[in-house]
């Protein structure tokens, strides 16, 4: 079976895609949420982020040609930018550490 051919594959693509969606929706409130609110808004992005890394891997170690060719379309896609993969996840922890940084320095 391809690897996109997969039932659960196409599932966790599409709740990976619909959470991020509704996460960013969310995140455009995030200077009004209360000091729990963002601490709950943090950790669910990282639980989001990991979910995705770990989806990326799937790709990265399937043999299936359509997963290769997705990850390297992602590679070329980040060195636009000047970034690999592990680059932009290490970036979206960056931001979500000052997110808690910042958090943290907060009257609560």
């Amino acid at each position: 079976m391809a690897f996109f051919e997969s039932e659960i594959v196409q599932e966790e693509a599409k709740r990976l895609f619909t959470d991020y969606q509704q996460l960013m929706e969310l995140g455009s409130e995030y200077g009004k949420f209360d000091r729990e609110g963002k601490k709950m808004y943090i950790d669910t992005m990282e639980a989001l982020m990991e979910r995705y890394r770990v989806f990326m891997k799937r790709f990265e170690l399937s043999e299936d040609f359509q997963a290769k060719l997705t990850v390297e379309q992602l590679r070329t896609q980040l060195s636009q930018f000047g970034m690999t993969p592990d680059q932009m996840f290490e970036q979206m922890q960056k931001t979500l550490d000052r997110m808690k940084s910042q958090l943290e320095q907060e009257p609560g």
